[in-house]
């Protein structure tokens, strides 16, 4: 009876021992809430952060949108280009850049080119301009010598701007949710899940971050290409001695004959032209000449003869009476 007893009671622990461990491995199951949650907040955060970048802003989304841009205002990127002539290139360039430095700019790209062709140089630089200070800036600018060209372009970026800061936010609010599921996990299979969709998210949303950053540089910051250059100085003509008075008057007949050789080549083909043309009118009016007289002196030779047959003297046959 005792033996019974022991083997009976262990077959009971046993038992319980399994049933423990089946409920232990049910509740780390890939089917349990956690997982579902997790797969849940996945695809719910996908779908909001895409949303906006595929199918676009709901009715709801876009009314509150327009009424927060009309709110805040918009966002536009300025850009611009503007030459002026000046008398010195390099003191114009230290004005250009200290006016700059001044309303809170920066000087982002500088070129300097040398005196050439009896110019004194030129310089070109790529400035970035608070867009609030643009409209004055330009103004200072002209005064630096006389103003050739200038154009500005504008581009409203709100709409851009605003789905980025949308998909921000949506993707923000999913990482931290996924955030708060990572210290609630209890497997490992759960724990890399999560870690792989945390990393893909937080990757996204820095990609966005700086995009949005870009755009806010952008718009804060107009762009504008500076281009100062120089009128070239004019060669003096007149000579200041003897020798330059020789070397001038040498320059001139070279020049001279220079000119009359390009004037000669200019004019060879339509001369050849013109002879051609000549010629074959000079054959055209010698042939019509030619074939004129051989029909007089046709005409003339038959006429003698007929006035030699009508000339000759008829003999008078009637009998002289006695």
């Amino acid at each position: 009876m005792r033996r019974t007893l022991l083997i009976t009671t262990a077959l009971a622990l046993s038992a319980l021992t399994l049933a423990g461990c089946s409920a232990g491995v049910t509740e780390l199951a890939p089917g349990d809430s956690s997982t579902d949650y997790l797969v849940e907040e996945s695809t719910a955060g996908r779908s909001a952060a895409d949303g906006v970048a595929e199918g676009g802003p709901s009715l709801d989304s876009q009314t509150s949108a327009e009424s927060a841009i009309s709110d805040v205002g918009r966002e536009v990127i300025t850009t611009g280009y503007m030459s002026v002539t000046v008398k010195s290139p390099d003191d114009a360039t230290q004005d250009a850049i200290r006016i700059t430095e001044s309303v809170g700019g920066r000087v982002d790209g500088r070129s300097e080119y040398a005196p050439h062709d009896g110019n004194r140089g030129s310089s070109t630089l790529t400035l970035r301009i608070p867009a609030s200070e643009l409209t004055a800036t330009l103004d200072k600018f002209k005064d630096l010598g006389t103003l050739q060209e200038v154009s500005i372009n504008a581009v409203d970026v709100t709409m851009q701007s605003r789905d980025l800061e949308a998909r921000i936010t949506a993707l923000g609010a999913s990482v931290d949710r996924l955030l708060a599921l990572l210290t609630k996990a209890e497997d490992t299979d759960t724990l890399i899940q999560l870690e792989t969709a945390i990393s893909d998210r937080q990757g996204e949303l820095e990609s966005l971050k700086s995009q949005k950053r870009y755009f806010d540089d952008q718009v804060a910051m107009s762009t504008l290409t500076l281009n100062l250059v120089s009128v070239a100085d004019a060669p003096s003509i007149e000579p200041g001695n003897f020798f330059d008075g020789i070397v001038t008057g040498w320059n001139s007949l070279v020049a001279f004959f220079a000119g009359l050789l390009v004037a000669l080549g200019v004019l060879v083909p339509w001369l050849i032209l013109a002879a051609i043309v000549a010629g074959i009118i000079l054959f055209i009016v010698r042939a019509k000449l030619r074939s004129r007289r051989a029909a007089t002196t046709v005409v003339v030779t038959k006429a003698p003869q007929e006035s030699k047959v009508d000339q000759t003297p008829k003999t008078d046959q009637t009998p002289k009476a006695d």
